[in-house]
């Protein structure tokens, strides 16, 4: 893990200049994904005048999670996400495009409904994503993508400990009751300058960041704002406990949870969600630990003798 911080810290990093490009329907096309991606609620969002834009379901924005309208190094960014598919799905079990890609956070993290592939907005976001990853391979390997790794913990994560640390370093932003601080007021459009973390206008269940290791590699990384991966804020354990706290909260449900992951052995053990394919209760699959889980999956996997390539799998299974 330290040799992967010290290669992605020399390697440079993709910063394609937006505002440098022409005024034609290329430019435009990628300075409205940017702009999709950082004023979400003022243009797609569920309090957009127009009803036929309210594609989202809250008023979260893009770089909530994905920072710096999807530059930042280790804080889900999109650079390099464009050279990545089509690529398999775990989730869906089949090979899936860009577009459905966003089209999950649509569902999941905004909590919305898809946004149509041969619209504006689809054509803006995927332009842009495109445009941050320019100069990068199809399939190669970009040091920076994703959330930092943070080591596993030997012990469930505690999200009773976790409670004390969110009132002591989370609360100033996101609130004591987690529902964040809007830039204006309920009805505005305007989002949010610090995002709800859990309750109705929070991603549901389904979004990635409901998961625990997901959202313990964010927030060691990123937070409280103004945090680096380079300089993690937090101690490992203080990370693990306040992502177990935010996780055991109430937030919205997704329907159909069920079918995700249609291969159980490809889910993650760290989703909150069944069913499992192993003997591991829900309470450990949401906060763990989770190296007890990943030997019983891997010694699983290897007694079915599946394909190490999940394509192949994906395939045998509809013949």
């Amino acid at each position: 893990m330290l040799l992967v911080a010290r290669q992605a810290a020399a390697e440079p990093w993709p910063a394609p200049a937006v505002d440098g490009l022409a005024d034609d329907a290329w430019g435009r096309a990628v300075r409205l994904g940017r702009q999709l991606t950082v004023a979400t609620p003022g243009l797609i969002g569920p309090e957009v005048a127009d009803p036929a834009r309210r594609f989202a379901g809250n008023n979260l924005s893009c770089q909530n999670c994905h920072l710096n309208a999807g530059t930042g190094k280790f804080a889900l960014p999109f650079v390099g996400a464009f050279a990545d598919y089509p690529q398999y799905r775990a989730r869906e079990g089949e090979v899936r495009t860009i577009e459905d890609r966003i089209n999950g956070c649509m569902t999941r993290s905004l909590n919305g409904r898809e946004l149509p592939l041969d619209g504006p907005e689809m054509q803006a976001i995927v332009a842009y994503m495109k445009f941050l990853s320019t100069g990068i391979p199809v399939g190669a390997k970009t040091l920076g993508r994703g959330t930092a790794e943070v080591p596993l913990l030997d012990r469930a994560a505690d999200p009773t400990r976790g409670a004390a640390v969110y009132a002591q370093t989370c609360a100033v932003c996101h609130g004591a009751d987690g529902a964040g601080k809007r830039n204006g007021i309920a009805g505005d459009a305007k989002g949010y300058t610090f995002p709800p973390l859990w309750g109705p206008d929070s991603f549901n269940d389904g979004a990635g960041m409901a998961r625990l290791i997901t959202s313990v590699g964010f927030i060691h990384g990123n937070m409280p704002v103004g945090t680096t991966w380079q300089n993690p804020a937090l101690t490992i354990d203080d990370a693990w406990d306040v992502a177990a706290f935010v996780q055991s909260q109430p937030r919205p449900h997704m329907e159909g949870l069920d079918r995700d992951f249609p291969n159980r052995l490809q889910k993650p053990v760290d989703a909150a969600y069944g069913p499992y394919p192993d003997q591991f209760s829900q309470d450990e699959h949401r906060f763990g630990p989770f190296q007890p889980i990943k030997d019983a999956v891997r010694r699983l996997t290897h007694a079915t003798g599946q394909p190490a390539d999940p394509i192949k799998w994906a395939d045998s299974t509809k013949q």
